[in-house]
Order: structure tokens, then sequence, then C-alpha cells
């Protein structure tokens, strides 16, 4: 009885003591206080409006749903509370410039826990500083002039053979399924030179990627715990390669130019650890076929609903092929012709962009536009801001590649992101959609089987039928 009596009168005193402390502001609360934050709703304790972005993401109304409504009634600043962070998302190109470029300043990369402990905590996307210029140099150095004069005759042979083996004698295929395969396949054989058969691991890389955005929640059965699985799995198996090509280049075999060779050379000279060469491995691949593979798919659908600008490009090409002998592999020069295709692909991508934004953290108080965003808050940057205002982009929702014949406003043009943080392979993607366009469009009749197919995403943005196109072979006049 006694013991019932102390614990009693202790949560009384508990009780009593919350509530008169909630009263009196701590000095962190009266330091947030007097600074001037953005307009917004931070939504329901902890979680506030997390649960209305991620359904306006799953249905693909990131923008019209979640951002757009917000921005009309507090502005292109404004504060929310996302994934339990308190967050002020920004638009427009002025603060796209001043956020990304004052990276490792005034902000640092701060995405989910999930994607942290699924893309892995020591790649490129965590790295700040030098080791994030150390790991940045060794990649953008295999995407060189050199690197990609040597990398477009082995993207052709690739795409070939994909074609060859997965579009021959069919009459209709999915073409978001095999895009992201080819995608796939060309980052582990033409940047990385890795010999594993892709298709042993593409299954695996994509249960990955469905955790990416989910709950950090590693119980049996969630989407977070799949992934971490098949994530193990990967480890394994580019563990076994790291180190079967560690044991050959300290044997005397030379570096091949591929990123994995680069990577190793670094980890066998003591400037980067394993465990820093399988997480980039792992980034890199998510990054550059996912989203390359998503933008390749909505240029086509671009390029079927607009003929005209299909009628542009197809005559672009045609004259590409008819200078080449047959069976001879494009060039660097040939890809650089391509200048209405990159127009209608920077056009798809600006409409379509294949990712929403970014989130970054402040590591000071940043003074902003006369708002204060306190350390330790989030800040997230969107495509969706600059890529669909009318200041930037004139009648912003209408198709017009012919708008990027013109040099277009800084950091208002933004599916690579900007800053010491701008995509490292977004010299890859530029080459994989270009070199892919025209191999199909100069050796196949195609049309989608449903023009109007909508777009998902889970996380990431996705065609819900699979972009299902009708192929018939052609050949040049």
């Amino acid at each position: 009885m006694a013991a019932f009596i102390v614990i009693f009168i202790s949560i009384l005193l508990l009780m009593i003591y919350r509530k008169y402390s909630s009263k009196q502001p701590t000095n962190k609360q009266q330091n947030t206080s007097r600074k001037l934050l953005p307009s917004g709703d931070m939504g329901l304790p902890w979680i506030g409006e997390t649960v209305e972005f991620y359904k306006a993401q799953r249905a693909n109304q990131l923008f019209e749903s979640f951002f757009r409504p917000r921005m009309n009634k507090y502005g292109n600043i404004f504060k929310t509370k996302l994934m339990g962070s308190p967050t002020v998302v920004v638009n427009g190109a002025a603060a796209n410039k001043f956020f990304m470029s004052n990276e490792f300043k005034l902000v640092i990369s701060s995405w989910p826990t999930s994607s942290v402990e699924l893309m892995g905590r020591n790649s490129i996307m965590e790295k700040q500083g030098d080791s994030h210029r150390c790991l940045r140099g060794i990649i953008t150095s295999t995407l060189s002039v050199s690197g990609l004069t040597a990398m477009v005759p082995r993207m052709c042979a690739s795409i070939q053979t994909h074609l060859e083996n997965n579009w021959r004698n069919h009459d209709e295929i999915s073409l978001y399924r095999s895009t992201k395969m080819l995608t796939f396949t060309i980052v582990l054989e033409c940047l990385f030179g890795i010999g594993i058969e892709p298709g042993s691991l593409f299954g695996v890389f994509e249960r990955v990627l469905e955790g990416v955005l989910s709950p950090p929640i590693n119980f049996p059965g969630t989407k977070f715990a799949r992934a971490k699985k098949a994530r193990s799995e990967i480890e394994k198996v580019l563990v076994g390669e790291i180190r079967r090509k560690r044991e050959a280049m300290e044997g005397g075999e030379e570096e091949d130019g591929m990123l994995l060779s680069k990577l190793v050379a670094a980890l066998i000279r003591g400037e980067i650890t394993e465990e820093e060469v399988v997480d980039n491995v792992v980034l890199l691949v998510f990054a550059a076929h996912d989203t390359t593979s998503y933008a390749i798919t909505m240029t086509f659908k671009m390029l079927a609903n607009n003929p005209n600008s299909y009628a542009l490009l197809l005559k672009e090409h045609e004259e590409i092929a008819r200078n080449k002998r047959a069976g001879e592999a494009l060039t660097l020069e040939d890809v650089k012709k391509m200048e209405y295709t990159w127009q209608v692909a920077r056009e798809t991508m600006r409409l379509n962009p294949p990712i929403f934004g970014s989130f970054r953290k402040a590591i000071t108080d940043i003074q902003f536009e006369g708002f204060t965003i306190p350390k330790g808050w989030k800040v997230l940057w969107t495509t969706y801001g600059t890529h669909y205002d009318e200041k930037y982009f004139p009648d912003p929702m209408s198709f017009n590649p012919s708008r990027f014949a013109d040099p277009i406003q800084s950091y208002a043009f933004i599916p690579f992101g900007g800053g010491p943080r701008l995509c490292a392979g977004y010299q890859l993607a530029k080459l994989n959609i270009l070199v892919l366009v025209h191999y199909v469009v100069t050796r196949y009749n195609w049309s989608l089987v449903y023009p109007d197919e909508p777009i998902f995403m889970d996380p990431l943005p996705f065609p819900s039928k699979g972009m299902p196109i009708k192929i018939s072979p052609r050949s040049l006049a």
C-alpha cells in the first residue's frame, strides 16, 4: 500500500511539473519566438503534414495537391513538418542558388533515415567537405571528355545487344521495364565495368528501391526490412567483385578507365575504404538507372503526343545515321549533333522531373529573404518551384522544346540539382538518353498503347502500366 501511495504521489508531482514547465518558455523557445519564421502550418504533433505529403506523392500530385496550395496561401517560402522534422520549403531560382551554392557552409545533405540506411552512410550522398570532394573527383574523372569518348561505343554495343535480345520479333514491349533493365545494364557494364550478369541483380536492386522512402521500421514484412535484406545480398556480391579487382590490380593489372577500377585504385592508395566503394556503387547504380529510365520513358511519351516535335527529332537522327556505315557505332561527335533531341529531353524533364526536390539541414541559423531558418531545421527545395513558374518558362504547362534553344536562367532548370552536389552522373544520363533514342527511332516504328497512361510514385515516379508500346522494324530510306 505504501509503495502504491509513493508511486501515485510521484506521478502527480510529475504531472504538476510538466504543466508548470510547459508554461515557462525555455531559452530555445524564447530564442525561436524572437525569430521571424516563414508562415505555414506545422500540422499534427510530431507527424506534421507527412500524411498529406505522402498521399500527394503516391498520386504524383505533389505540386498540385501539396506544394501549390501552400505556395498560394503562404508564398514561395513556407514552413511545415515532414517525417518528424520542422521543414522550410523554398521555391524559385534565387532560393535554389542560395541553398545549393551554400552546401557545406549553411546546409548539408539530409535525406530520410531509410534512404541513408539503404543507399549507404558512406556514399557521396552523405559525405561532406574533403571526403565529398575526393569521391566526386574520382567519379567525374570517369566522365571526362576522354572517358565519355571511350564510353560511347561501349554504350552503343550494350543498347544494340539489348534491342536485339528483347525487342526483335516482338510487336509490343513495356518501354519502362525495358529501359530500366537497359540502363541498369549500362551503369554496371559501361560505367563500372562490372561483369556480373545484370539480370541476376536487377530484381534485388528493385527491392531495395521500394524501401528508400518508407518508414525505417526494420520489422519482418515491412518494406524497409525487405529492402535491408536485399541490400545485404547486393553488398555480398559487390564486396566479392571489389576484392577480386583489388587482388588483380595489386598483382599488376592496370586501371581500365572504368569507375570500379578508379575506386579500387583509391582504396589501394588508402584514400577511401571498402565500405565507401560499396556504398557509392550502390548509390550510383540507383541514381544512374532509375531516374534515367523514367526520363527516357517520358521522353517517348512526350514525342508520341507531339508529332511535330517527333518529326524534327527523327530528321536529326536520320541525318546522323546516313553518315554512318552499316554496323558502325556512334561517336561522341555524333552525340553532340543531337541538339534538338537534348532540347526535347530537357523539356520532358522540366515537365516530368525524375525527382521532386531534395532535403538539406541547416547547420546554423540562416537568414533568407527576411526570414530565419533555425539551426537543425530541414530545408526542401523543389524542382516544381521553378519548372512550373511562368516567370522562368512562359506558358509553363505546354511542351515546347525550342525554349531550350536559348540560355535558361541559372538555377531555374534543376532536374540534376546544382552547386557542389550537382548530380555527378548527369553526363552519363545525357549520353544514355541520346544514344538510346537514336537507335530506337532509326530502327523502329513505334506508338503508345495508352497515350494517357497515369503516372504514380512509389517512391519515385513510374507509368502505372509500364508504358507499353507497339513496335515494328523500320529501315533508313
